[in-house]
C-alpha cells in the first residue's frame, strides 16, 4: 500500500466520520447516505493504524502514547458534543488497541489481556473496535501487504485456509457490525482497495488528531447555540 493511498483512506474517512457526528451531535436522526457511509469511517481508520503498525518500523508504544495523549485532549469535547463521558472516545480505543499491540510484541500476556479484554468495556467500539486492530495488524504483519488481500486470497492449494483468508479480520468485522447494527461497515473492505492508489497527498502526521478535536468542540459550540 502507497503512503499517498493511505493519507487517502484517512482523509475519505475523516469526512464519512464528520458527517455522521453532525447527525449525531445535532440530533438529526437518520439521514440516508449519510448515516450508512457513516459507518465505514472507523473501520478504515482502524485497518489502515493496523497496516502502518504492521510495518518493520513502527512503535506502537510510541502511537500508543501519542493517541492516549490526544484521546485525553479530546475528552472534555467529546462529552460536550455527545453529552455523555463514556464510552471513551475513540482516540484512546486506537490507543488501547496500540497498546495492546506493544504489548503482545513484548510479551507482556497480563497487559495484553487486560488492553484487550477489560479496558475495551469504557470505550467507543467496544470490543469489536479494539480487536479489530489486532486482527488486522496480525494479518497484515504475517500474510498480506496489499489491501485487496482483506476481500481474500483464493489459491489455497498449498498453503492452510486461515493462512491465506484473512478470517479473523472478516470475523472481528462481523462483531463490528453487530455493535454497529447493520452491515455497513462491510463497506470499508472494498474502499480499503484505494490504498494502493499512487496518490501524491503528502502525509499531514497530527493534523488528524487536532481535528479530531477541534472539530468536537465546534460542533458542540455550534449544537449549543442552535439549541440555545
Amino acid at each position: 500500500m502507497t503512503s499517498g493511498g493511505r493519507e487517502l483512506l484517512k482523509w475519505i474517512a475523516l469526512v464519512l466520520m464528520t458527517g455522521d457526528h453532525v447527525l449525531t451531535i445535532f440530533g438529526f436522526g437518520y439521514v440516508p447516505v449519510v448515516f450508512e457511509l457513516g459507518r465505514v469511517a472507523f473501520p478504515v481508520f482502524a485497518l489502515v493504524m493496523a497496516y502502518n503498525l504492521a510495518q518493520p518500523s513502527a512503535d506502537a508504544g510510541k502511537s500508543a502514547r501519542r493517541l492516549a495523549l490526544w484521546g485525553l485532549v479530546a475528552t472534555p469535547a467529546a462529552a460536550l458534543a455527545f453529552g455523555q463521558i463514556l464510552p471513551l472516545n475513540v482516540l484512546l480505543t486506537f490507543a488501547v488497541a496500540a497498546g495492546a499491540i506493544w504489548a503482545l510484541e513484548r510479551r507482556q500476556w497480563a497487559l495484553a489481556a487486560l488492553l484487550c479484554i477489560v479496558a475495551p468495556a469504557v470505550l467507543d467500539y467496544a470490543w469489536p473496535g479494539v480487536w479489530l486492530v489486532l486482527a488486522a495488524w496480525a494479518w497484515f504483519k504475517n500474510h498480506g501487504r496489499r489491501m485487496h488481500f482483506l476481500l481474500g486470497s483464493w489459491d489455497w492449494r498449498r498453503q492452510r485456509l486461515y493462512l491465506v483468508l484473512p478470517i479473523c479480520v472478516w470475523a472481528c468485522m462481523g462483531l463490528l457490525c453487530l455493535y454497529n447494527g447493520n452491515a455497513w461497515a462491510l463497506l470499508a473492505l472494498p474502499v480499503m482497495i484505494l490504498g494502493e492508489v499512487s496518490a501524491g497527498i503528502p502525509r499531514t502526521g497530527r493534523v488528524f488528531y487536532g481535528y479530531y478535536v477541534g472539530h468536537l468542540a465546534l460542533l458542540a459550540v455550534l449544537a449549543a447555540i442552535v439549541g440555545g
